[in-house]
């Protein structure tokens, strides 16, 4: 086991004991467990899931943030952190189809950036819900 603390920027998403955790990377999906190697990484948006002491798994849709991994300690600092049951279906398909609009357009770089952030953000809570939402 090894502490683990998921910080979204507006609240503390988990903080206890941890058996495993897989984060979004740029690279694929990024694995920790006890005794893991010091590092820092990247995290996209995407599925961070994470196994409790009492076999459970948790899931979240996250932004994109930072993960620090220092002796038996991992730090999860990022944008937002959804909960399946708190992702709103309806509001992030149309936050994905508004994205993919964006996208056609002809605008600023930095434009064509925040647009494919929304979308990956509402893509991933899409995912998350599906996967994980109770049916």
């Amino acid at each position: 086991m090894f502490m683990l603390r998921v910080l979204a920027a507006d609240k503390p998403f988990y903080e206890g004991e941890c058996a495993s955790l897989v984060v979004p990377t740029l690279d694929g999906q990024y694995g920790v467990m006890a005794g893991h190697c010091n590092t820092i990484l990247a995290i996209v948006p995407g599925t961070l899931t994470f196994r409790t002491p009492d076999g459970g798994m948790q899931a979240a849709a996250v932004a994109a943030g930072i993960m620090k991994v220092e002796g038996d300690e991992t730090l999860v600092l990022v944008d937002s952190a959804l909960r399946p049951d708190e992702v709103d279906e309806v509001r992030q398909r149309r936050a994905a189809d508004e994205a993919k609009e964006a996208l056609l357009q002809k605008r600023s770089i930095e434009e064509h950036h925040a647009a494919q952030a929304r979308l990956a953000r509402a893509l991933a809570r899409l995912s998350v819900k599906s996967k994980y939402g109770r049916r």
